[in-house]
């Protein structure tokens, strides 16, 4: 692929990331996200449509994913990175959505900062950050040997 149409293909995905951030509000149902900005050490957790909740964490969680591959496919064009991306995504989902699922059930008795960062893993996409830097020293490190 040519370099100059990889890089705008990175940029557009990595744009989009911002985009889905920048329009959460009026893309997602998230009561958390006020929750969190305002004064939540001292209020109750707000009424919640647990459903809807979860749907909306659902698509998120997958649009951003999608992303995520794409820009490991883009910078490092292999199917193991890609296969092990989208592995490792699905089953950080499924053990992360189960905790917040009982998180939020239990309306965050036992303090608000594990569903804080539980929920900040769901939505965002922190493991495109981690996946990137690990992905590049494995690359590196086959190069070695």
């Amino acid at each position: 692929m040519n370099k100059k149409i990889k890089y705008l293909l990175i940029f557009l995905l990595i744009s989009l990331l911002f985009l889905i951030r920048a329009f959460e509000s009026d893309l997602f149902y998230d009561p958390l996200i006020v929750y969190f900005q305002n004064d939540y050490l001292y209020t109750k957790i707000p009424e919640i449509d647990l459903w809807k909740l979860v749907v909306d964490v659902v698509y998120r969680y997958a649009l951003n994913s999608l992303i995520t591959i794409g820009v490991i496919q883009l910078v490092f064009e292999k199917k193991q990175f890609v296969k092990f991306a989208g592995f490792f995504l699905m089953l950080a989902f499924m053990l992360l959505i189960v905790v917040f699922v009982f998180l939020v059930k239990n309306e965050f008795q036992d303090g608000y900062l594990f569903p804080f960062y539980v929920r900040r893993f769901l939505i965002h996409p922190l493991f495109l950050l981690l996946l990137l830097p690990a992905f590049y020293y494995q690359k590196l490190n086959k190069n070695k040997l």
